[in-house]
């Protein structure tokens, strides 16, 4: 079972800002607007995000034992972006802060291991038809 079926600590850590197109105001199958609150003149942000306690109204969960997004096909980019640590090979920072903040355990790459013999579909190996990111490189300190 993928492991942030299990968790939903990101939701609860961050605020969830993005631009005002990624609405369904704006683009069909977007963010549901209703869900949304004005930022500032560019950005929305996820209500229940914008400041502490956070927890974003999108997130069905009870941290740590199951959790679900209930617009997961329609989150902001944003959201997209939040990389499980060490699901395409690396640590996250986001993901290892929000589960160590719920007393959660930090992930490995032997979390990963269920997927193995399912890693069958060449340049898919998520087994969700979509190919992982290039890696980042870290910032470089001057």
């Amino acid at each position: 079972m993928h492991p942030c079926l299990s968790c939903g600590a990101c939701c609860t850590m961050y605020r969830v800002a993005f631009h005002w197109m990624e609405s369904d105001r704006a683009t069909p199958d977007g963010v549901p607007s209703e869900l949304t609150e004005t930022l500032d003149a560019h950005r929305l942000c996820m209500r229940g995000t914008r400041a502490p306690p956070i927890r974003c109204i999108a997130l069905d969960a009870e941290i740590g034992v199951r959790s679900r997004c209930s617009i997961h096909p329609q989150r902001p980019g944003v959201c997209r972006e939040v990389d499980a640590s060490w699901e395409f090979g690396r640590a996250s920072e986001q993901c290892d802060k929000a589960r160590l903040a719920h007393g959660l355990p930090l992930l490995t790459a032997a979390d990963w291991r269920w997927r193995d013999d399912a890693d069958n579909d060449g340049e898919h190996p998520d087994d969700h038809d979509r190919t992982p990111p290039t890696p980042r490189l870290p910032p470089v300190a001057a």
